[in-house]
C-alpha cells in the first residue's frame, strides 16, 4: 500500500470510528500529508513501516528550523502519534515509534479579553432600530454570557434551550455535550430576538430549528459573525485585536477574577483538561493586590 491509500485510511478512521470534527481530521491529514512529502522527498522508496524515532526527530529539527511555533509543533505530534497509532490498530506495523516523543515547552501566551466596560461599548454600538440590531444584540449577549465558541453559537438549534431550567444545550469539540448555564440577560435578548424579530423573518426550512439567521433564512455563518464583532470593535474605538472567541475568554477571565471554581468553569466551557482552563487566572495584580487587602486576617486587623 501508498502512503495515500494509508492517509485515506486514516481520515475515515478518525471521521467514523473517532467521530472526531472535521476541522481536527482536516489538521491532523495536512499533517501526514507534510510528514508523507518530508520522507519521500529524502528517499521516494521509503515506507512507513521503516520510520524509527530517529526519523521523527530529524522531522522535528527540520521544523525547528522553519521557525514553526511549538504550538504548531504540538499539534504535529499528535497527528502523527494518532497516525502511527491507528497503523498499530490495523496490524500495518506493530510498534508506535512516535509513542516517545515529547511535545515541545510552550510559553503561555495570555488570550487577548475585554474589560466588563468593553462589552458594553460593544453593546452601546449596536443599532436595535435596525432588525439585525436585536439579533447582534442576542449573538453577542450569548457568546459573551454562555462562553461559547463560534461554531457552537452557529449551531445553536431553539429546541436545546431549556428555558424554564436556565440551561442550553451545547454539542462541542469531538461531538461532546455539556449544559451551559444561560443568564437572565442573554435568555432576555434571545427571546426578543426569537420572538419578535426572527419571527418575522424569512425561515428555511431546513434550518427552522436553527437560533441564528441571515437575511435569507439560513443559518448565520462564521464569517458573518467575526464581522459583526470587527465592525463593532471598530466603531467602538477598542484597539484590541478582537474576534468572536475574545467574548470566550472574556468569559471565562471575568468568571475566574469573580472566584468561580476553575472546574466549574473548565465544564461550562467545554475544556478536556483543566490545564487548558488555567490559563484564565492571569489575574491582574491590583485585582490580587484588593483580594488580599480584602480577605487576608492581618491586613483586615491591621
Amino acid at each position: 500500500m501508498t502512503w495515500i491509500s494509508y492517509i485515506n485510511g486514516f481520515n475515515n478512521y478518525l471521521l467514523i470510528e473517532k467521530s472526531v470534527s472535521k476541522n481536527t481530521v482536516d489538521a491532523y491529514i495536512r499533517d501526514i500529508k507534510k510528514l508523507a512529502d518530508f520522507f519521500l522527498t529524502k528517499n521516494e522508496k521509503i515506507k512507513i513501516t521503516e520510520l524509527t524515532y530517529q526519523d521523527f526527530q530529524d522531522y522535528l529539527s527540520y521544523l525547528n528550523d522553519k521557525k514553526i511555533m511549538p504550538s504548531s509543533q504540538s499539534r504535529v505530534i499528535s497527528s502523527i502519534r494518532s497516525f502511527f497509532k491507528y497503523l498499530v490498530i490495523e496490524n500495518i506495523i506493530v510498534n508506535n515509534p512516535s509513542e516517545l516523543l515529547e511535545t515541545p515547552k510552550k510559553g503561555k501566551k495570555l488570550p487577548e479579553y475585554l474589560t466588563i466596560d468593553e462589552i458594553n461599548q460593544l453593546v452601546n454600538e449596536i443599532d436595535r432600530s435596525k432588525k439585525e440590531g436585536e439579533r447582534n444584540l442576542a449573538i453577542l449577549e450569548v457568546l459573551y454570557g454562555c462562553g461559547l465558541r463560534v461554531s457552537e453559537l452557529i449551531e445553536l438549534k431553539i429546541s436545546e434551550i431549556y428555558w424554564s431550567d436556565g440551561f442550553i444545550r451545547i454539542i462541542g469539540k469531538g461531538n461532546k455535550e455539556r449544559l451551559v448555564p444561560l443568564g437572565k440577560i442573554a435568555a432576555k435578548h434571545l427571546k426578543i430576538y426569537i420572538n419578535e424579530i426572527r419571527v418575522h423573518g424569512k425561515i428555511s426550512e431546513d434550518y427552522i430549528d436553527y437560533v441564528f439567521l441571515n437575511k435569507n433564512g439560513n443559518n448565520i455563518s462564521r464569517v458573518m459573525i467575526f464581522k459583526i464583532i470587527k465592525n463593532l470593535t471598530k466603531r467602538a474605538g477598542i484597539k484590541k485585536n478582537i474576534s468572536p472567541h475574545t467574548l470566550r475568554h472574556s468569559f471565562a477571565t471575568h468568571l475566574v477574577e469573580g472566584g468561580a471554581d476553575l472546574r466549574a468553569v473548565q465544564e461550562m466551557l467545554g475544556h478536556e483538561s483543566i490545564t487548558t482552563t488555567e490559563i484564565y487566572t492571569h489575574l491582574d495584580k491590583s485585582y490580587l493586590k484588593q483580594v488580599i487587602l480584602d480577605h487576608h486576617p492581618l491586613e483586615k486587623n491591621s
